[in-house]
């Protein structure tokens, strides 16, 4: 993961980006590692319209309400650890090749190092993990990071490392056998790539 723990907007952006950012850092964060009970009580509070996307803000906060974290971590671990791995790999290059640490994470590297990112030392995952992509889609947005931050920035980074792929694993996430928290989670993932791309494709 990057160094985007929490969302910082060292430049002025609209409240939708400030948005758009937020769902990327909460789908960051709850990808990353089973939610606290702190985050559960932040979740329960969520609220949603009728559209896709909010459907889903409703479900998630249904859930996180009635969730207790020893369940979560328990369905994470069944998700996205397991013994020898998990029921998904949250991987671009597993998505796009079958197989890990292939082309589409050496492309990423590079992208990143033009762009002045780098990951923490401490983190032993690859850099194209969804959680990884989701964070540094966020701190993009923010300008954050010392690249470009406008649109322009964004639609190069989504459509290089995260149209190819994430709406089919947030897809198989709402799906996956393991999930009862995490299918909302992947409901929302779904629905907000799918605005993603919508809204990159008329720029």
């Amino acid at each position: 993961m990057t160094d985007t723990a929490e969302i910082q907007c060292p430049r002025s952006i609209t409240d939708e980006d400030r948005a758009r950012a937020q769902i990327y850092q909460l789908l960051g964060v709850l990808l990353d590692r089973p939610p606290s009970a702190e985050l559960l009580q932040g979740l329960a509070s969520l609220q949603g319209d009728d559209t896709p996307l909010g459907t889903a803000s409703k479900n998630l906060a249904k859930l996180a309400e009635r969730t207790n974290p020893y369940d979560l971590e328990r369905e994470f671990n069944n998700l996205f650890v397991g013994l020898g791995r998990g029921e998904l790999l949250p991987y671009a290059s597993y998505y796009l090749t079958g197989f890990l640490n292939e082309k589409p994470l050496a492309e990423l590297r590079s992208d990143l190092r033009s762009r002045g990112i780098k990951a923490r030392s401490d983190v032993k995952e690859p850099e194209d993990h969804i959680c990884t992509l989701c964070e540094i889609m966020a701190g993009i947005i923010t300008g954050e990071f010392p690249c470009d931050s406008g649109v322009a920035s964004q639609k190069a980074f989504f459509d290089a490392h995260l149209a190819k792929w994430a709406e089919l694993f947030f897809t198989d996430l709402e799906e996956a056998q393991s999930a009862i928290f995490y299918a909302p989670v992947g409901s929302l993932g779904r629905a907000f790539m799918a605005v993603e791309a919508e809204a990159f494709a008329i720029q």
